[in-house]
């Protein structure tokens, strides 16, 4: 079965003074992928601007934006709409042999070749007092393990808007046990890689309409590397596989590979930003 989603994502900037020059780059276009095929893309803004589409160092699509007349207030607007096939997340091939799958991961052209997802960020690092604050135990598979890691990540923090920011480390999250998905995510990605299973961070859209628990902007999962199987999504901010709500737009080692926004503004005073993002689904 096919479902089909529409998504629009809005932001609106306003600035004390007005603004000489303005560059901004986003990262917020649905990828195509085995389970997704966008229909139509649109990105307009309300000011004079050039808008090119590029792609970035991980293969996907940025929209680069260049204002070069003076404004003190601008909005982006873009609207989405794709197809995403209901897929049962469980469905791949149980292809496990621990004693292998384990001496893989430990396997040096394994370690070279997923070194980007194996090494840790300054978002992804543990204190060194609490490296081993979840460690898997190799009687169960890799996949029992990170399961298991899902759900542990999804008990010890509590989901809270506003206590954290985008840069926050995990030192400081592990002590206060709350945060958003993005922090889940980074938590989870940290203990995953310790455990040496490769594991990226994955910006996108969820459509919150089974209760899930998501960000009111764009919202963020992982996908750690499972031997013999693929890469497999994980979603610690709601316990959950990654299904056919999760819309992915892109990948990296952390939440500084795939800001939604990004820019370099030429102006002075204070500036006021407001998302919104709104995914609908029908059959």
């Amino acid at each position: 079965m096919s479902l089909h989603y529409r998504i629009k994502y809005k932001s609106k900037n306003t600035y004390e003074n007005p603004v000489s020059e303005a560059y901004w780059q986003f990262l917020v276009t649905p990828e195509n992928n085995e389970t997704q095929e966008v229909l139509y893309s649109n990105f307009r803004t309300t000011v004079d601007a050039r808008i090119e589409n590029s792609i970035n160092g991980y293969n996907f699509e940025t929209t680069r934006i260049h204002c070069k007349k003076p404004f003190d207030k601008i909005c982006f607007e873009a609207e989405f709409r794709l197809h995403k096939k209901d897929i049962n997340p469980f469905g791949f091939s149980p292809i496990f042999n621990n004693l292998l799958d384990y001496n893989l991961t430990e396997n040096h052209s394994f370690k070279v070749e997923f070194d980007n997802f194996l090494k840790h960020t300054e978002l992804t690092k543990l204190p060194e007092n609490i490296k081993t604050i979840h460690k898997f135990n190799k009687e169960f598979t890799v996949f029992e393990n990170l399961n298991n890691l899902n759900n542990w990540v999804y008990n010890y923090l509590q989901f809270k808007i506003g206590v954290t920011k985008v840069n926050t480390l995990l030192k400081e999250i592990v002590v206060s046990k709350q945060g958003v998905c993005q922090d889940f995510s980074h938590l989870f990605c940290a203990i995953s890689r310790e455990n040496n299973i490769p594991a990226r961070y994955v910006s996108g859209y969820l459509h919150q309409g089974n209760g899930y628990f998501g960000d009111s902007q764009m919202h963020a999962w992982v996908e750690a590397f499972l031997p013999n199987i693929g890469w497999i999504g994980f979603d610690p901010t709601n316990n959950i596989l990654v299904n056919h709500n999760h819309i992915k737009v892109c990948h990296g080692k952390d939440y500084n590979d795939c800001p939604p926004i990004k820019g370099i503004i030429y102006a002075s005073g204070k500036n006021e930003t407001t998302h919104s993002v709104e995914v609908s689904q029908q059959q």
